[in-house]
């Protein structure tokens, strides 16, 4: 249900405004009874006459109610999922817009910092790329140095060997093709 309250006006009028104006009366008097007028044109007085002219002004107050009611169900469920799908497609764009923002402000920061080239912190722009920081790459070994001291070789230690047994342990051992 819709109920609109109104309100509308309207002037109508004409200046300059005249209440009368004057209309000329002529004479018309033939004295010598010719049919002509002795004196065409010669304005006797003049009669002010009511022009009837007014302003009108107008004023409408009221209420306007309409009432609908859909006949079809399905139709206007149909049209409240395509107005959703419609703004989760807008929504999905705006992500997708911001996404890829985001990634090329990174990349051009990160390439733009590993040239040695950054904004000065005291500039208002240098909260573009304050935020992106540079890491070393998996698989890439940094360049780096080492010190490296003199070795001193220490004589080898000596152990003690001892025997586990003696000569008897060993048995008898044939090599080859012997004959007796």
């Amino acid at each position: 249900m819709n109920i609109t309250p109104y309100v509308t006006g309207g002037m109508a009028f004409k200046r300059p405004f005249e209440q009368y104006y004057d209309d000329p009366v002529y004479d018309v008097h033939d004295a010598d009874d010719d049919g002509q007028i002795d004196n065409p044109g010669n304005i006797l007085y003049y009669m002010p006459t009511r022009t009837n002219q007014s302003d009108s002004y107008n004023l409408s107050v009221g209420v306007s109610a309409t009432w609908s009611r859909p006949l079809d169900q399905t139709l206007q469920e149909q049209c409240k999922q395509a107005a959703q799908a419609s703004i989760n497609q807008m929504v999905q764009l705006t992500a997708n817009k911001r996404l890829d923002f985001e990634l090329a402000r990174l990349k051009n920061c990160g390439e733009l910092k590993k040239s040695g080239i950054m904004f000065h912190p005291k500039s208002p722009y240098y909260s573009v790329c304050a935020d992106v920081v540079l890491v070393q790459p998996a698989g890439v070994v940094v360049p780096h140095m080492h010190s490296l001291g003199t070795n001193q070789v220490e004589p080898p230690k000596e152990e003690e060997v001892k025997a586990t047994g003696d000569a008897d342990d060993l048995g008898t051992f044939s090599i080859g093709d012997v004959k007796d």
